[in-house]
């Protein structure tokens, strides 16, 4: 398994975070971050999104343990799932903005294709 970068929080903390910053991607289909937690959310998301292209009950229960909100995953397996249906993997696209005004993190917009 590949390791996953502790974004400086604890673990409960972490997991809470990159859950809303999943559930927020999928809600809005973009969302403006840092590149560390884009990174991380694009990997989440892109599972997430592998499990409803699958559709049974099992991947359903899969995703609704992670993500917060049930219309997004109504959203996700009726509209998402079936708009990949013929892409295998590169669901999502980073586009550079820049260093953050107050500590120069480096800002990207993360975005479905």
């Amino acid at each position: 398994m590949a390791r996953q970068r502790k974004l400086g929080r604890p673990t409960d903390q972490r997991k809470a975070m990159l859950r809303n910053l999943v559930t927020s991607f999928l809600k809005h289909g973009k969302i403006q971050t840092t590149q560390t937690r884009a990174i991380e959310t694009k990997n989440l998301a892109e599972k997430m999104i592998t499990l409803a292209k699958r559709g049974d009950l099992h991947a359903r229960r899969q995703v609704l343990s992670f993500i917060t909100e049930e219309e997004v995953v109504k959203n996700l397996f009726n509209d998402v799932a079936a708009k990949y249906a013929e892409r295998n993997g590169g669901y999502t696209r980073m586009y550079k903005m820049g260093p953050r005004r107050g500590d120069a993190a480096e800002l990207v917009i993360l975005e479905l294709v």
